[in-house]
């Protein structure tokens, strides 16, 4: 029997059918700051996890492209089911260029293939520096650690981390590994409540002794040094991460424009805020765009120019999409600030925005280092 390649058109029209599912739970699963289970279970079933895995490793061959409009999709329907999809995608993106660029994953990518694994993101808190502490041991290291804002531990499957160790030789590294959540001395607390995205499940991850061979070990790197697979990690991770606020803001405008149109006393600035709001609007589609253009279907060269152009695009669309929120918030007036009415768990969920790398104002920094020449990041 032959096998029918689901569409680009295919992969977008499930998207939407599954969304407006997942839109009738996202109040309940935000009220109880709970995980969106049901939702991961009906993502599985499509073989979302899978979608951009190589078909000849088992996947669907879906492109990063079309990820990434998947993910701006869900993000009207609900932001936490897409802002946690978009991590184990952006792991998923990244393990693809490397097996594209002939530097291993391809045991990996069949894996997640065959069972659909959910991969959870730690680079985030760690980024240059990392955290916890790895102690020799035969045949590997011992690791304890806390791994913060580790979306989707509540049931995700490989935690792809890394730790700082202190090598007799060459001094303070980072080494980076993945950990299995069954494995031995890993626990998930459950301390993820927060102001929005509550059902990420983005659990703190307790890493107590555990045991991680050397032959796991993917990547050494001097600790508090820029190393060019940051570049990579930029280039995947913040385009899928900023497609799902921008469906937020979307769909912050389509409500906000809708209560507009129906109000009866229609106020003399109302025409103009709403040029503002779509004037930020278009903004942040055009800087998510952009990003989604330089990462180019994972087609791009991991070095720094890449790197920096992106985060300001990051910067820059983030700014915007908060700003359509607020905006929209203004516009609607009082009844925005109602659960029940929806747009208030928007806003909420649209602040996270500013806590993926980098801020803001470390952006700023480090473009202007680079543009400088001061403290520039070996290439």
């Amino acid at each position: 029997m032959q096998t029918i390649t689901p569409t680009k058109q295919d992969w977008i029209n499930k998207t939407h059918e599954l969304g407006r599912e997942f839109e009738k739970r996202a109040a309940d699963y935000d009220r109880a700051g709970s995980f969106v289970a049901e939702n991961y279970a009906a993502l599985k079933e499509h073989g979302f996890f899978k979608a951009t895995v190589p078909e000849e490793l088992g996947g669907d061959g879906v492109s990063y492209s079309t990820m990434a409009e998947v993910l701006r999709i869900l993000g009207q329907y609900d932001g936490s089911t897409a802002l946690s999809l978009s991590m184990h995608q952006h792991l998923l993106a990244a393990t693809i260029w490397k097996y594209r660029h002939g530097q291993g994953g391809e045991a990996l990518l069949k894996h997640i293939a065959a069972e659909q694994r959910v991969l959870i993101s730690t680079g985030a808190r760690d980024w240059l520096e990392s955290n916890g502490e790895m102690i020799r041991a035969e045949g590997g290291y011992r690791v304890r650690a806390m791994k913060f804002f580790a979306s989707q531990s509540a049931i995700g499957d490989l935690l792809v981390t890394s730790a700082p160790y202190l090598d007799p030789e060459k001094g303070w590294q980072v080494l980076h590994f993945p950990v299995p959540m069954i494995a031995e001395g890993v626990s998930v607390l459950n301390d993820w409540h927060t102001l929005g995205m509550r059902g990420t499940g983005s659990q703190t991850v307790k890493l107590d002794g555990v045991f991680v061979s050397e032959g796991s070990v993917t990547l050494r790197r001097p600790r508090g040094e820029f190393h060019p697979m940051f570049n990579i990690v930029i280039a995947v991770a913040m385009p899928y991460v900023m497609s799902v606020y921008l469906g937020i803001a979307q769909k912050a405008v389509r409500i906000a424009v809708e209560t507009a149109k129906g109000q009866k006393r229609s106020k003399p600035h109302l025409p103009g805020s709403i040029g503002a709001m779509v004037n930020q609007l278009t903004s942040a589609e055009l800087n998510v765009k952009d990003m989604i253009r330089l990462t180019n279907d994972l087609d791009f060269k991991p070095e720094n120019q890449v790197g920096q152009e992106v985060l300001a695009r990051k910067t820059n669309a983030a700014n915007a999409c908060i700003g359509v929120v607020t905006k929209a918030m203004e516009i609607v007036g009082g009844q925005g600030f109602y659960e029940s009415f929806g747009l208030e768990r928007l806003f909420r969920d649209v602040q996270a925005a500013n806590y993926h790398p980098l801020p803001e104002k470390e952006q700023q920094q480090s473009l202007g280092e680079y543009i400088l020449g001061i403290k520039q990041p070996a290439a």
